[in-house]
């Protein structure tokens, strides 16, 4: 998958252009290992800040094959539309924004309908925010209030360029996981980064989207996973690493690996703990 850059020359090593909860910049090189060797083509129904999806096409196994990012988020979505099609107005837009708390609060209680100042928006926001959360009320609206950074780097063109240049060719999709299954097929990698199950009810996120990610949520994902097994799918999936999580693969290969928590409103609930990879293969 080509990475050249647009109006500067040269080339550029794609990689998140968001700041996530959970995402898996910080355990890549962990993940190495654990990648099918080959594979025919490539979805991730929870794409998040898309850490593995940049790192697979930084290094050239995406090239040539089918690639399908999706999440359920209609304002993360958009985001990746934006910066696939109309990525040098996206970068315009953003330059406009200041980081100053009562501008801060203006563009939260806006609601865009252009999509690139709907994309601009919620990056804005996202660069700004307090512990750069991504979080929602039950009526869909961003509530994270303003963060205090000296100097965020609101427009980080030459990662949103790098992006741009990797999502070329890719499929964008507004969809929940579950619809996976409409597309994919034997020989296809699924990796899945779902909202992870709480290490503890107090330690349970409130949801990215208006919908929370909870138990039964998590058992309709691996039966997903059971399914894509059955039809001769390599899948992986990263979770917490809790009793539950464990039972509900039983049966499959379960290794864990070390991530640090950095986004938390807690400061004793920051630092170095085990997550689970599981594989079927």
């Amino acid at each position: 998958m080509a990475d050249t850059s647009h109006g500067t020359g040269g080339t550029r090593t794609p990689r998140p252009f968001l700041k996530w909860a959970g995402g898996k910049g910080q355990l890549l090189a962990q993940f190495e290992p654990l990648y099918p060797p080959a594979f025919r083509a490539y979805h991730e129904p929870f794409v998040g800040g898309g850490a593995v999806f940049f790192h697979l096409a930084a290094t050239g196994r995406l090239a040539g094959k089918r690639v399908v990012l999706s999440d359920n988020n209609p304002e993360l979505i958009n985001i990746y539309q934006v910066v696939q099609t109309a990525v040098h107005e996206l970068i315009a837009d953003l330059k406009r924004h200041r980081n100053e708390r009562d501008y801060y609060y203006a563009i939260r209680a806006e609601e865009p309908q252009d999509p690139v100042r709907r994309a601009s928006r919620m990056i804005f926001l996202n660069k700004t925010c307090y512990n750069g959360l991504w979080r929602v009320n039950r009526k869909g609206k961003f509530n994270v209030p303003f963060g205090r950074y000296k100097n965020p780097k609101i427009c980080d063109e030459e990662a949103l360029l790098a992006a741009h240049a990797a999502l070329q060719n890719v499929e964008i999709l507004l969809a929940p996981f579950e619809t996976v299954l409409d597309r994919a097929k034997p020989g296809d990698f699924i990796y899945f980064d779902p909202p992870y199950h709480p290490l503890n009810e107090t330690s349970r996120f409130t949801s990215y989207t208006a919908d929370n990610f909870g138990p039964e949520d998590q058992r309709r994902l691996a039966a997903v996973f059971r399914e894509l097994d059955r039809r001769g799918c390599l899948v992986m999936l990263s979770n917490s690493d809790t009793p539950f999580i464990h039972e509900l693969y039983r049966g499959y290969r379960i290794d864990k690996v070390w991530a640090s928590r950095a986004i938390n409103s807690k400061a004793d609930r920051r630092g170095q703990i085990t997550e689970v990879v599981v594989r079927n293969y």
